[in-house]
């Protein structure tokens, strides 16, 4: 798979606190992660950080060529579980780190299917023939709101709990990810972003800019400045993949 990814300080924060990698694991494999810290300005960032690395490195050690899907969901729950233990013996470390947590959502691709490990409110978007969809769901006040049906999706953009989230990695001992499957076909593309993006670009936006756009290695940052544009209220961070 060919990925390109980009994060941003945004125009209104004074720390980035997103942190991203994509990484080669064989000729065959990509493994994308977006995390979204917080916990205030001197611990955001490091449990951002620290989750991703801890991910991403688990994920390299026990990942092998022959494994089957089910043994590669349990390498992504056991790779977050990891960064989670990671995460939260930091924030007990000092009390500058004390309640910091952050998302994380990842994508495991490779040909025909890819696997997505989600906590928070990042996201994943699938794009294929079908038009843009969400691999995701929120773990996130409004999203609960949503699903017991006391407000719309459209009023959740706009809810002032809209950022509140109900899952995070590193705040509790342990965490449980949703692991969700995805075929893919040549042309479809991936999407992984912090809310960042989300909060600002609506849904058929970004599916433009990742259909119709001449140039995909340039779709992140079309993205961004689309983002900027409207004011960029959080950081921002987007990894686009193509199959």
């Amino acid at each position: 798979m060919d990925a390109w990814g980009l994060t941003d300080l945004g125009n209104v924060r004074k720390q980035n606190q997103d942190f991203y990698e994509i990484v080669p694991l064989d000729g065959q494999r990509t493994l994308m992660v977006v995390c979204d810290g917080m916990g205030g300005a001197k611990s955001g960032n490091v449990a951002s950080r620290l989750a991703t690395e801890v991910f991403v490195g688990e994920v390299q050690r026990m990942i092998r060529t022959e494994m089957n899907q089910a043994q590669l969901e349990q390498v992504l729950r056991d790779a977050v579980e990891l960064a989670n233990t990671a995460v939260f013996e930091q924030s007990k470390v000092s009390s500058d780190f004390e309640g910091m947590g952050t998302t994380l959502v990842a994508a495991l691709a490779q040909p025909e299917l890819a696997l997505i490990a989600n906590v928070g409110d990042s996201r994943a978007y699938i794009f294929d023939k079908d038009g843009i969809r969400f691999m995701t769901v929120d773990h996130s006040l409004v999203e609960l709101m949503v699903q017991r049906g006391e407000i719309t999706r459209e009023q959740a953009k706009y809810h002032p709990g809209k950022n509140l989230i109900t899952r995070a990695v590193g705040t509790e001992a342990s965490v449980f990810c949703d692991i969700y499957c995805q075929s893919l076909r040549p042309g479809d593309a991936l999407l992984l972003c912090s809310d960042g993006l989300s909060n600002v670009l609506a849904d058929q936006e970004i599916l433009f800019e990742v259909v119709h756009g001449v140039h995909k290695e340039g779709c992140c940052q079309r993205l961004l400045d689309i983002a900027k544009s409207r004011g960029a209220p959080d950081n921002v961070t987007v990894v686009l993949a193509t199959a």
